[in-house]
């Protein structure tokens, strides 16, 4: 049998978690675990962290058996509009507020995209931003400002 892992997504798939898994628990090993009762700023990072790598390790092992390959390019849009709105976001909450922050995230994902429908967006970008100014700023009592000056 022939290992062919080099178009393999899911085999890619698996490698990404384990990364990102090892590099959480690797970045929380020097904080306090706690228990499970009592935890610890490392005890989340490290137990999501040993998830990922297990389901990391078990998407690669089906991805080896499967050998089900990659379909479809890079999209050089979605490559500088995601990173890019992200980016915004950041800057955003600083100097515009919640509200217009997360219109600008969610435009700037849904524009990442090929099929980009104003209105679709619209309602959309409308409807996520009521749900998360309810649950995090009302819900949560999170202390972001919802619009510049408020």
């Amino acid at each position: 049998m022939q290992l062919e892992f080099r178009n393999n997504r899911d085999f890619w798939a698996g490698v990404m978690l384990i990364v990102v898994g090892a590099g959480s628990v690797i970045i929380a090993r020097n904080y306090a675990f706690g228990t499970s009762l009592r935890m610890g700023p490392g005890y989340f990072p490290s137990v999501l962290g040993g998830g990922l790598v297990l389901f990391g390790l078990y998407l690669v092992v089906m991805g080896l058996k499967r050998n089900e390959k990659m379909e479809g390019g890079w999209s050089l849009r979605a490559l500088i509009v995601l990173p890019l709105s992200l980016v915004l976001f950041g800057l955003l909450m600083e100097h515009a507020g919640f509200i217009p922050a997360l219109l600008v995230l969610i435009f700037g994902s849904a524009a990442a995209g090929t099929e980009f429908k104003l209105v679709e967006v619209l309602l959309l970008a409308v409807g996520l931003t009521a749900f998360s100014v309810a649950l995090f700023i009302y819900g949560l009592g999170l202390p972001y400002p919802l619009l510049a000056g408020w």
